[in-house]
């Protein structure tokens, strides 16, 4: 009996601690990169935004009006008149990467889509195909990370 009480080693107690501290600061770190992920995606869904916006204007300047919801959501339409987007500005941070993840949302965005409006200078609906009745407003928006929603307007 006498030997036993002469040997070295950690109690029960003493690891159960130790585990308890390891769980805890675990947790510090996982929170602290999920708040700095979720920083960086409501960081990209500005960036993507402002480009898309500045796309816009340039194609306001060549062309006198705003492109519909429906030219913003093709494909080809992107490729020729707002040459130098990126695709991947088209496309919220968190949404996946099928066809449709890459088009935009008919008004204000959703949690994972972003959405654009184009409308006359009174706010009613437009039509580029009329005469006198072209979009000569846009509105861009996007939904943050924790349901704050932002929006980018035309110059």
């Amino acid at each position: 009996m006498a030997s036993l009480r002469n040997q070295k080693g950690f109690t029960i107690v003493e690891l159960l601690i130790v585990i308890i501290v390891i769980g805890i600061l675990a947790t510090l770190v996982l929170v602290t990169f999920t708040g700095i992920q979720q920083s960086a995606r409501n960081t990209q869904r500005q960036t993507d935004i402002k480009a898309v916006a500045s796309h816009l204007e340039t194609y306001n300047a060549k062309n006198s009006y705003y492109p519909m919801w429906a030219d913003l959501n093709n494909a080809s339409f992107i490729s020729t008149e707002l040459k130098g987007l990126d695709k991947e500005s088209t496309r919220d941070p968190k949404a996946g990467t099928t066809a449709a993840d890459y088009q935009f949302v008919d008004g204000d965005s959703t949690s994972q889509k972003y959405g654009y409006k184009a409308t006359k200078d009174d706010g009613t609906a437009c039509d580029n195909d009329v005469a006198g009745d072209e979009c000569t407003k846009f509105t861009l928006s996007y939904t943050e990370e924790g349901g704050s929603r932002k929006t980018v307007t035309n110059l």
